[in-house]
């Protein structure tokens, strides 16, 4: 029968490895929440974009916006998915907590002014409902979006809470 290094170690040697394990997962995490929150933000983009030519491109304020959150979208998620914190040093965990945070509320915004928009006008246009399609995964990424970005800004911002010593 073979001996495991961690069952022969000490107590103390055992813990510094449980504690370098879950960093290990925790750094997983986040790093997964941020990829697949910047994926589903392109997403947003994508769809406004897709509707902008499909629909909306002759109407002047919704239009405009159309191109807008395409444009937001896409510069917060390139963002999210470059190494800003090795570009910035320290400024850069702060910046990448800007950019999701600013993800998650560009496609809350986008989510609370389609369901504006269907109910009564918004900006002089009320959604007709042309492409449920469209409409449909521009909520299903634009919530997912949310979650994401928002359980990743949560996690970071779990992980600097000082806590006290028992």
């Amino acid at each position: 029968m073979q001996v495991s290094e961690t069952s022969s170690a000490t107590p103390e040697v055992r813990l510094m490895q449980a504690v370098e394990t879950h960093a290990r997962v925790r750094r997983r995490v986040e790093w997964g929440l941020r990829t697949l929150g910047a994926l589903s933000l392109l997403a947003v983009g994508a769809v406004h974009l897709q509707q902008y030519f499909y629909l909306y491109s002759a109407i002047p304020t919704i239009g405009t916006l159309f191109v807008l959150n395409f444009v937001g979208a896409t510069a917060i998620a390139l963002g999210l998915l470059s190494p800003v914190e090795r570009w910035l040093g320290r400024w850069g965990g702060g910046v990448v907590a800007l950019l999701a945070l600013g993800g998650a509320g560009l496609a809350a915004t986008a989510f609370v002014f389609l369901l504006i928009s269907e109910r009564t006008p918004l900006f002089g246009f009320m959604e007709p409902g042309y492409d449920p399609t469209a409409i449909a995964l521009s909520r299903v990424a634009e919530l997912a979006t949310v979650a994401l970005l928002g359980s990743f800004a949560v996690a970071g911002m779990a992980r600097r809470i000082r806590v006290g010593r028992w």
